[in-house]
């Protein structure tokens, strides 16, 4: 069946979507309370889930919710680095919408009059409470500060500070004492609570066995730093991943040159963490799976208490990740690409208004539809400035497109993907070159298909598809202040 058009989804997504809440509320009744949300996002993590088919990464809980909730299999960032992606996903906004395209910016420096997604929950009677990293944190340096978190968005904050931090001195680092950006990992000592994330779990183990006390609607986020770099974890994740069990991603020769330039500079800017020695790289690898595993741990504990204190009957959880990731394709570590490993996330929804539960919606979404999505189900109206679309309708029938494209920009790049091909225009118009993967044959994005004579017919629709896409993400929502720096001076 050919995937319909994204204003032709947003109507029928409504339109399903009023029929599902009209059956829910007969179904419970007038006195029905509105679900609260359980927000559980990690930090750098891609793809390499159990639940996503990956051969070797235990993720024994994600798997579970996955079981009872919808796993997406196609959902994107709409940009690959933590600042922006989250700036985005909590407005419902594009990064041309926020302005929002490189760390380290306080979220309302450029729009100051949004209200962002927790904000919209606190305004309708929610208590919203963060635990751990949600805007952006420069990772590990804010570990244990609010970084530059959005105060307006929360009723109650933590900042947990584990002896992660405190043991910073042990940690590996391809570049010495430098983290964060380099290609770092320890194997500590130690238990799991001792560690930020462990005590991020204890935390909101905690709130929520308040909330099973007063009974108050809630919207809980839960923002892991793992597995963001340096990757650290209890020895006993490191000893689940034998060094010699590690597979490498291999780039075939000459690869670099049939990209273009543009495209080349987003892996080869950090050249001492390209295509890293076979020894180096099972170790990075190992320990970044170490991290995730970890992570899931950690997930498993808040969910268990969802569990234990009936919450879990009237709770919505999302669970993802701000950005996909590579681990050795294209010859890349870490994230800033415009391929699949950097632009994809993990998705999962699960609790009321999931009806498919155990599926899988195999469409393209996007990360700016959470804010729309979550609402939806709270049967709660959001601002005129949300950009995103529903996704209620798929957790009812799965099979449904929502989408039929989903858009990732970095740096001078656009990238379109449908459900058979990802196509990327470099500079204005394209100047910069493009690429076109045929992800049917080649999953693996390596072989680039763009100005082929064979082709020209697909990527000329393509590019007029993408372009319609890039002018709608550009759009400034009714109402919005935006504020642009240039020069260090403000241009409204």
């Amino acid at each position: 069946m050919k995937a319909m058009s994204d204003s032709s989804g947003r109507l029928l997504a409504g339109l399903l979507l009023a029929g599902f809440i009209v059956g829910a509320c007969r179904a419970d009744g007038p006195e029905r309370k509105r679900p609260n949300v359980l927000f559980l996002v990690c930090d750098d993590l891609n793809c390499d889930v159990g639940c996503y088919g990956h051969p070797q990464v235990k993720t024994p809980h994600i798997d579970r919710l996955a079981s009872r909730g919808v796993l997406f299999s196609s959902a994107f960032c709409q940009f690959p680095l933590c600042g922006p992606s989250r700036a985005s996903f909590l407005t419902g906004m594009y990064p041309d919408q926020t302005l929002v395209r490189r760390n380290a910016i306080y979220i309302r420096e450029h729009i100051p009059n949004v209200v962002t997604m927790p904000q919209m929950f606190r305004r309708n009677g929610y208590f919203a409470t963060r635990i751990g990293k949600m805007y952006h944190y420069n990772v590990p340096k804010h570990i244990g500060t609010s970084g530059h978190d959005d105060p307006y968005s929360w009723n109650q904050t933590f900042n947990p500070r584990g002896r992660d931090v405190d043991e910073e001195s042990k940690i590996f680092s391809l570049r010495k004492g430098q983290f964060g950006g380099t290609l770092s990992w320890l194997a500590a000592e130690g238990t799991d609570e001792e560690q930020t994330d462990g005590i991020a779990a204890t935390l909101a183990v905690e709130r929520l066995k308040d909330h099973a006390k007063t009974g108050r609607p809630f919207f809980l986020a839960v923002g892991l730093y793992r597995p963001h770099t340096p990757y650290v974890a209890p020895r006993k994740y490191f000893d689940m991943y034998p060094v010699k069990s590690i597979q490498v991603p291999k780039v075939p020769e000459g690869y670099f040159d049939t990209l273009p330039m543009a495209a080349r500079q987003t892996i080869l800017r950090k050249r001492d963490q390209v295509n890293l020695p076979e020894k180096l790289a099972r170790e990075a690898i190992q320990a970044y799976y170490a991290s995730i595993t970890f992570a899931d741990a950690q997930i498993g504990r808040i969910l268990k208490a969802l569990k234990q204190t009936g919450l879990d009957r009237n709770t919505v959880v999302l669970f993802t990740s701000d950005h996909g990731y590579h681990m050795g394709e294209h010859g890349h570590y870490q994230k800033t690409t415009l391929f699949e490993n950097s632009d994809r996330v993990p998705l999962v929804i699960a609790g009321p208004g999931v009806t498919a539960r155990g599926t899988t919606h195999r469409h393209p979404v996007e990360m700016v539809d959470f804010y729309r999505t979550l609402a939806d189900l709270c049967e709660l109206k959001t601002p005129g400035t949300v950009t995103g679309l529903s996704l209620a309708p798929a957790l009812v029938k799965p099979s449904r497109a929502i989408r039929s494209s989903a858009l990732t920009q970095y740096s001078s790049g656009y990238s379109l993907r449908t459900a058979r091909y990802r196509y990327t225009e470099w500079g204005q118009d394209g100047a910069g070159g493009a690429e076109l993967y045929d992800r049917y044959e080649d999953p693996e994005e390596l072989v680039n298909l763009a100005d082929r004579e064979e082709m020209a017919a697909t990527q000329k629709g393509l590019s007029g598809l993408l372009r319609e896409r890039v002018s709608t993400a550009r759009q400034k929502p009714k109402g919005l202040v935006q504020i642009e720096f240039k020069n260090r001076r403000r241009v409204r």
